[in-house]
């Protein structure tokens, strides 16, 4: 239950970024920590409905985090209803997060942030998409509340 709150409190405080924060202050940089919060808030949360199933032994857990996000994505995904297209989404979230912190080079272009790779391999971040990743994360949180503190409560 302590990550399900890490992830709530992770999840709102980039909420409250995107729609207060970043329209006040408009810093293009402070998508990159938006992002990560995100990013933060929805491992949490997958970890959380992994604990909640291992704790009902649903299932196994490894001390690999890949064997453990496999696990997530074969089994627990239909009983929190995450489709292919949301785990694509989270995959492309860990991904970004993964080479903005390997990143050597990044800049603002525009209204977007420019990540470059070590390789020269360029990732772009917008306003749009990191709405789009955190509206994911608010509904896989509703999804997980509900199924996990609704069972909690029967």
């Amino acid at each position: 239950m302590q990550n399900l709150e890490e992830a709530e409190k992770t999840i709102r405080l980039a909420d409250h970024m995107v729609y207060v924060t970043y329209p006040l202050i408009k810093e293009k940089r402070l998508l990159l920590k938006i992002l990560t919060e995100i990013n933060k808030g929805i491992l949490l949360n997958i970890n959380s409905i992994l604990q909640y199933e291992y704790l009902y032994k649903r299932i196994n857990l490894h001390e690999d985090a890949k064997i453990n996000f496999d696990i997530f994505k074969t089994k627990c995904s239909k009983w929190y209803d995450v489709n292919e297209a949301e785990i694509r989404t989270i995959l492309e979230l860990i991904e970004l997060v993964k080479k903005h912190q390997q990143s050597q080079m990044e800049f603002v272009r525009k209204e977007k942030v420019v990540i470059m790779t070590p390789n020269s391999i360029v990732f772009t971040i917008t306003l749009e998409k990191i709405k789009e990743f955190l509206n994911l994360a608010k509904s896989l949180l509703e999804r997980t509340k509900n199924r996990i503190l609704n069972k909690n409560q029967a």
